[in-house]
């Protein structure tokens, strides 16, 4: 995943870190499988050793990402991990895991987990991490998509807090959430700190899940699975010497699937309890034949209880819409995927993920050129991409200004025969319905609902993005009027090339309700494409001096 050839050369990331391990029985749990809070010990310490060499000082575990463990790991097995930094913003930075397991007695190889976790260096020289330069293709997606995971991190609890509208369902013999309490006390020695004499966050992270272990098994009265972790933050360090209170209890049981909540706290001497860290795990109860057995249902406490209850359900919706947005492949899923209010997150991540991947990609072949307006195409896995590029001399964030509300390209694009908004989500997203006319005489036109999200830069190295795709709304189902088109993926990429020249990329993923109004322009036989981005260089140019200077981008933190 880290490594690519350059020039002929195997290419190494200056802040790669690998580790590699025999899993042995005292690693293990009763089943003989790799006990999961050990494998986050040593992720943490890996991942902590790359951020320590790109950051040239000591760091901080600040978060986890989620993270979905996809096979177990037996002893006598070899655990690999690997380490990098994506990217560095002020005081923070992102450092992507990779986990793989191999089986020395049959030569298999294969993928545990994936994850991000953001470390914060305790002092600089200067006071600021130095950048991340990418050197790869697959760097240069990470790195840009490592500004989109931190706004999604940014966002998290408000997500959870506006999903907040499952009411506790009762359910004959269910079984008190009472009964799976845990609670335990760890008093933190220096074998469980690092070398900043801080207790290891991957020990953190161990006894949590060891207590989460016991409530899950308290439930189900049988030994249980660690399926996945949803995302969580370190609210402050604990050091040696520390007792650390560890609080477990089943928030909600579903049919297959149970979610733990872990509290961790710590205090020394008299003093009060700080709150540590939070997090939520998924367990399964697997049988013989390693599928799901069904669960009992749990009955919440009163008050806190059915506020957890309710928390469980917005986070299982939020899994849900994740495993169905983000890791399904484009082949499993419809292109138009439908939106609502609890999708909103990954539908907006997905779109703008999907414009920076084909951003970053290099293998372009230039077409056509017609007065410094020039269209490329890639073709992939057989499917066709194409982008047009063309430079303006008006500032990048008045371009961005006008090209980011989509009914103004009426003025511009003849293939937008209508645009109206349909829905507002927020600042960023907006959902249009677009028609466009028919490309045969006598036949019917194409509408499109699409959400648009849009994105100011990060900081300075980041372009400004206008990134679209189809969702499906209730509300604006097909009509005989139209035949219903969808956009997999298309936008446009604006860099600032000086204070008053921009260059502008736009990119279409071309989906076959898209391929017949740019067929003939790929193949040479028309200049449509030179005719409309022409037209859109005159609109920039023509309402340049109508707009106020936009706010500017917000800085990193």
């Amino acid at each position: 995943l880290f490594q690519n050839t350059i020039s002929g050369e195997v290419y190494r990331n200056p802040t790669e870190v690998k580790m590699s391990q025999i899993v042995l029985p005292c690693h293990a749990n009763h089943c003989g499988e790799l006990s999961v809070g050990q494998l986050l010990k040593w992720m943490d310490s890996t991942a902590c050793l790359s951020a320590e060499r790109h950051a040239g000082c000591s760091c901080i575990t600040a978060s986890v990402d989620d993270i979905h463990f996809e096979h177990t790991i037996g002893v006598g097995q070899v655990v690999s991990i690997i380490a990098k930094v994506n990217r560095a913003f002020t005081s923070s930075m992102e450092v992507g895991i990779l986990v793989t397991c191999e089986d020395l007695y049959i030569g298999k190889e294969w993928k545990v987990c994936h994850a991000f976790a953001s470390f914060v260096a305790r002092r600089t020289e200067t006071g600021k991490l130095k950048q991340v330069i990418p050197h790869t293709q697959l760097e240069q997606v990470e790195y840009s998509l490592a500004a989109e995971r931190r706004r999604m991190r940014l966002i998290h609890v408000e997500t959870i807090t506006d999903l907040l509208t499952g009411e506790c369902q009762e359910h004959k013999d269910a079984i008190p959430a009472e009964k799976t309490r845990v609670e335990s006390v760890e008093l933190v020695l220096p074998p469980h700190a690092n070398h900043q004499v801080s207790t290891f966050g991957g020990q953190i992270m161990a006894w949590m899940e060891n207590v989460a272990t016991i409530a899950a098994s308290r439930l189900c009265n049988a030994h249980p699975t660690l399926r996945s972790i949803d995302m969580f933050h370190f609210r402050g360090p604990s050091h040696i010497g520390d007792r650390l209170v560890l609080k477990a209890i089943v928030n909600n049981s579903f049919k297959t699937s149970m979610e733990v909540g872990v509290c961790a706290e710590a205090y020394k001497g008299g003093e009060p309890l700080r709150h540590i860290n939070s997090a939520f795990m998924t367990f399964e109860v697997l049988d013989g034949d390693r599928k799901p057995c069904m669960l009992p249902r749990i009955r919440p406490e009163p008050v806190d209880g059915k506020r957890r209850y309710q928390e469980a359900l917005a986070r299982k919706k939020i899994r849900l819409d994740r495993k169905y947005i983000i890791t399904s492949k484009q082949t499993q899923v419809p292109l138009s995927v439908p939106w609502d209010q609890s999708n909103q997150m990954y539908l907006s991540l997905n779109n703008v993920s999907a414009l920076k991947i084909m951003v970053a990609k290099t293998n372009w072949v230039l077409t056509s050129e017609k007065n410094k307006v020039s269209l490329y195409t890639l073709e992939e896995n057989q499917v066709l991409c194409f982008k047009v590029e063309m430079k303006v001399n008006i500032p990048a964030d008045q371009t961005f200004h006008l090209l980011s509300d989509l009914r103004k390209r009426m003025e511009w694009d003849r293939h937008y025969e209508k645009c109206e908004v349909v829905l507002q989500a927020d600042e960023e997203d907006t959902i249009y319905r677009v028609a466009s006319p028919s490309i045969t005489k006598g036949g019917k036109g194409q509408d499109f609902i699409m959400l648009a999200s849009r994105r100011q830069p990060c900081d300075a190295r980041d372009p400004y993005l206008i990134a679209v795709r189809s969702v499906t709304l209730p509300t604006h189902p097909p009509t005989d009027d139209y035949t219903r088109g969808e956009v997999l993926c298309a936008g446009f990429c604006i860099w600032e090339e000086s204070s008053s020249v921009t260059k502008i990329t736009y990119y279409n993923q071309a989906s076959p309700g898209v391929l017949p109004y740019i067929s003939r322009d790929i193949v040479g036989l028309s200049s449509s494409y030179y005719c409309i981005f022409s037209a859109c260089s005159d609109f920039l140019k023509a309402n340049k001096t109508c707009l106020g200077a936009p706010p500017p981008p917000p800085a990193a933190p």
